[in-house]
């Protein structure tokens, strides 16, 4: 198995926050769901400015473009 990208790590930690915020929401308090919409909207920026924060700290933990 090859070893994983920026874009994958990007999407699999997107993925886990967007799951694990919505159980949250479930199990513990509705809040919760703020914090989804804080995953989708950074998401969505990132598409239209090609800045993202997460890719700005996984760059500095060493992964690879």
């Amino acid at each position: 198995m090859l070893p994983m990208k920026m874009n994958d790590w990007i999407r699999a930690i997107a993925g886990t926050f967007i799951l694990a915020s919505l159980a949250l929401a479930h199990f513990v308090n509705a809040n919760w769901l703020w914090f989804t919409a804080f995953v989708g909207a950074n998401l969505l920026q990132s598409a239209f400015t090609k800045w993202c924060l997460m890719e700005k700290i996984l760059a500095k933990l060493g992964v690879k473009a």
